[in-house]
């Protein structure tokens, strides 16, 4: 339609004046009170849903008067009454003022757009006085904003902060909705060896990519120096996204990113991921609790700890190890030492969730002898308990 400028308004503290009390009356308050606006209601009755809203609004009780427009920026008008709704336009005509009727767009001199909003992206959309293909393209906008299908960078300078994203087990599909955002939205991403890098190659080309990826006993760069990085490129006024395997919080230091974001004043969100120590097991058609097997779940960091092998040899349920490949035939030697069964199942994925993904099953007699013969290595999840056996029922074992 010709005529009909876009445009986006400041409401924070001016007056909006809403007439009508039904349904649609308070769908309009609603996102106007989300908005910032200084709401008056006037209706002799409003609906349960406005009713929600009187500790943010301003009801007059009682029918309209011409005089409810005084000092207002914009009005809306949804009684349901073609008649008040006539007035209410013409008075808004008199006054200056943009009127927006819920019963005749065609008589409105303003229109509510089907809007997109993801984090600090509005979007909005008119579909030539058609409201469902506006709602069906908002839809479809909205999805691509909040799953970083869209090109979200800014191009202005802006107050630089740090996401860490928990990027999931390694299948790049396992990411959250959220956490595809952050990358689409950053100017500097610094990534694990078990983060998805396949989702790097989407990154635009202009986006920094600093490694930060850590082996057993092989750091590309020190925690200490990732936490540098994360506050220096920060403080330069970049969005940086810390991309992690697994979830930040989870075996993963995010913890310690986090507090180092926050000595340094620099705004920090986390977005969990999907734990490679529940989602490795599950690929392999391992439930890490199963009626009847297990209701306890035993998450261990096992590449550089002393654990109590004591304790954990007597625990029921399930043990999963990260990182434990490396030091298998002496864990698998301390849990036997302190009186576990040596006929305990155990399950070792390796790659998890990746085309690669293979399995080996055995026991804790004989784990370790099957994983030298497999030339098993790293990124691989070891799951100890009589969980472990339902791989070759519930999943492939290759």
């Amino acid at each position: 339609m010709t005529g009909r400028h876009p445009l986006l308004l400041d409401l924070a503290g001016r007056r909006v004046v809403v007439v009508g009390g039904g349904p649609v009356a308070a769908r309009r308050t609603s996102r106007l009170v989300e908005d910032g606006a200084d709401v008056l209601v006037v209706a002799p009755a409003i609906c349960e849903d406005l009713v929600e809203l009187l500790d943010r609004v301003t009801w007059r009780q009682r029918d309209y008067l011409a005089t409810d427009l005084d000092g207002a920026w914009l009005v809306h008008t949804a009684t349901g009454d073609r008649s008040v709704d006539d007035a209410v336009a013409a008075d808004a005509e008199a006054a200056h003022l943009w009127c927006v009727r819920a019963d005749d767009a065609a008589a409105s001199t303003a229109w509510t757009p089907a809007v997109a909003r993801s984090g600090d992206v509005t979007v909005a959309i008119g579909a030539g006085g058609d409201p469902r293909r506006a709602t069906a393209l908002r839809d479809a906008i909205a999805l691509l904003l909040d799953t970083g299908g869209l090109p979200l960078r800014r191009h202005r300078p802006g107050t630089g902060s740090v996401v860490l994203v928990g990027g999931g087990p390694g299948d790049p599909g396992l990411i959250t909705t959220r956490g595809r955002r952050a990358l689409a939205e950053a100017d500097v991403v610094v990534v694990d060896r078990l983060a998805p890098r396949a989702l790097l190659a989407e990154l635009d080309p202009s986006v920094e990519v600093i490694e930060a990826g850590k082996s057993p006993h092989a750091h590309t760069l020190t925690q200490a120096e990732i936490n540098a990085v994360l506050v220096e490129r920060a403080q330069a006024g970049h969005r940086v996204v810390r991309l992690k395997g697994g979830d930040p919080f989870v075996l993963g230091r995010g913890g310690e990113e986090v507090l180092a974001c926050i000595a340094a004043g620099v705004p920090v969100e986390v977005v969990p991921g999907v734990t490679s120590a529940l989602a490795v097991p599950a690929a392999a058609g391992i439930p890490v609790t199963h009626r009847g097997l297990a209701r306890q779940l035993t998450i261990l960091s096992a590449h550089d700890t002393a654990p109590d092998w004591a304790t954990l040899a007597r625990l029921e349920g399930t043990l999963v190890l990260l990182m434990g490949v490396a030091q298998l035939g002496s864990h698998t030697r301390e849990l036997l030492a302190h009186g576990k069964d040596p006929g305990t199942p155990v399950a070792i994925i390796e790659r998890g969730t990746l085309p690669t993904q293979r399995t080996t099953v055995g026991t804790l007699a004989d784990i370790d002898a099957l994983a030298r013969e497999r030339g098993v290595g790293n990124p691989a999840v070891v799951v100890v308990g009589d969980v472990a056996a339902l791989a070759d029922v519930l999943g492939p074992t290759v």
